[in-house]
């Protein structure tokens, strides 16, 4: 556990991508020299409003990594044939190097079926069955926010071996892959969900709270124990005191009693979902050039420094 200082330490995620994109930068100037300029190609089904913020953080993220950003469009009427011959169009394609299904999909659209459509190694966000299952191992194309999580984590300091983590909620892309990564720095995990009882008793226990559920405020301050290092990956919007019909993003975490509480926390907005993207974008490098070895320093645990 961090030692709680008296201001806690803000884990500023937007510094933390821009130390991800500077490290990656010699990986991105050699594929471009070898003409291997890693593409990521978006497929969106429609033209989903809400999804459009995600897309346009992601084409700044590409700008500024230096990478080719493409959003495909189809109709918001296709079936999932035609969005699996989309899918399928891409995996042949040698020029496209990451595939990504925008979210959310038109009524009626499998997620899953179709995510596990894209080629594994194009995989970019770490959805496919092969890429989950790297999160046993810690290797591969992994899961984008589950990584930024953990990254978090590493910036804040604090020593896993042993430490007691408590992550709330248990979705395929972000709770369960972080309980397998921190698992994998031997931490002792407990993942909390919705039918968990008593809630506030496993989160007080908590060195690394790690909260993913979506419901906004749900951590309070007398939820969290003093010293802990708190990652807060929601995201919600609520109105705002500004006026009628102005909205604000707060997390799951009610940020102003839980900060004087703890040694380290993550703004909402600003803290894993800038890394997030650099971790979207770090994936497309690595799939330009080939999952490396298992003795690659870019791959956990120290793909942070």
């Amino acid at each position: 556990m961090v030692a709680p200082p008296s201001v806690p330490l803000l884990l500023d995620g937007r510094a933390l991508a821009d130390s991800l994109r500077t490290k990656h930068a010699p990986d991105v100037a050699w594929l471009k020299e070898a003409g291997r300029t890693p593409r990521l190609v978006v497929l969106q089904v429609g033209a989903d409003e809400a999804a459009q913020a995600y897309i346009r953080g992601q084409r700044r993220g590409a700008e500024a990594w230096g990478l080719s950003y493409e959003v495909r469009t189809l109709p918001a009427d296709s079936g999932e044939a035609a969005v699996r011959r989309a899918i399928r169009a891409l995996n042949a394609d040698r020029a496209v190097t990451g595939i990504l299904l925008s979210l959310p999909l038109p009524e009626g659209l499998g997620v899953r079926a179709l995510q596990h459509t894209i080629d594994p190694e194009k995989d970019v966000e770490g959805v496919h069955p092969e890429n989950l299952g790297g999160c046993f191992r810690g290797r591969g194309l992994l899961p984008c926010t589950a990584l930024a999580a953990v990254a978090l984590i590493e910036m804040s300091g604090v020593a896993l071996e042993g430490a007691e983590v408590v992550v709330v909620g248990h979705s395929d892309i972000v709770g369960k892959p972080v309980a397998m990564l921190l698992l994998g720095r031997d931490a002792t995990v407990t993942v909390c969900h919705k039918f968990t009882t008593g809630l506030a008793a496993h989160t007080r226990r908590a060195d690394v709270l790690v909260v993913a559920v979506g419901k906004p405020g749900l951590i309070r301050g007398d939820m969290v124990k003093e010293g802990a290092v708190v990652v807060d990956v929601g995201i919600n919007a609520v109105p705002s005191d500004e006026g009628p019909g102005r909205m604000r993003l707060v997390g799951d975490v009610a940020f102003e009693e839980v900060a004087p509480r703890v040694a380290a926390i993550t703004p909402v907005p600003g803290g894993v979902g800038p890394v997030t993207v650099a971790m979207l974008m770090r994936n497309t490098v690595l799939a330009a050039r080939g999952i490396p070895p298992p003795d690659d320093p870019n791959q956990l645990p120290l793909f942070a420094h």
